[in-house]
């Protein structure tokens, strides 16, 4: 339990909060949480997660982009659905890298429980994506991310950070909720 996975955790929750609540504030306390958390995944040996959450970086920026100017005419983002087909396609994708990253994993590296990691790369990658779109599935998404990335880093002995993860999935809850709210909210023709 180093310094480094504190701040993460801390930085990770405000994160999420922030995120809930639409405030695109969200978007630089997630940069900082997931700069910290290369470190602390490099030194796990989850090389999955050190490669999602470098991918990360970009995708907090663009989140960062699209809140502020994604939406019609340059506006802020509102929060829209998926159609089923593309659900279909997105859970399709996530099943496809899974399998993917973790043979890689597996056959290249000394990556422990590669399958596992890897099905968290996977889907965090399309939570976030779509959380950047603003689509309320992303915390669907989460929400499966959150309940993988808690066994897992239960037993690499990641307290600290399974910790997170466990307040992350009741956030992302939450999130669900809330964000389902927000659109119910929003006039027909807004919706996506």
């Amino acid at each position: 339990m180093s310094i480094i996975e504190w701040l993460a955790t801390g930085f990770g929750v405000a994160c999420v909060i922030l995120t809930i609540r639409e405030s695109i504030w969200c978007w630089p306390t997630g940069l900082v949480q997931v700069l910290l958390f290369v470190f602390v995944f490099l030194e796990a040996r989850l090389y999955s997660d050190v490669v999602l959450h470098v991918i990360y970086v970009i995708l907090q920026i663009y989140g960062w982009h699209a809140w502020l100017r994604g939406g019609d005419a340059g506006e802020a983002l509102r929060v829209s659905r998926l159609a089923p087909r593309a659900l279909l396609t997105w859970l399709v994708v996530g099943v496809v890298g899974t399998v993917t990253v973790g043979t890689l994993m597996r056959r290249f590296t000394d990556a422990d429980y590669a399958y596992w990691d890897a099905s968290i790369l996977a889907l965090s990658l399309i939570a976030q994506w779509l959380l950047a779109r603003k689509v309320l599935e992303s915390w669907i998404f989460w929400i499966s991310v959150d309940v993988l990335a808690v066994g897992l880093y239960t037993l690499k002995g990641l307290y600290p950070t399974a910790g997170l993860y466990s307040v992350f999935l009741v956030l992302a809850v939450t999130g669900l909720v809330q964000w389902k709210r927000s659109l119910e909210r929003q006039p027909l023709l807004q919706r996506a």
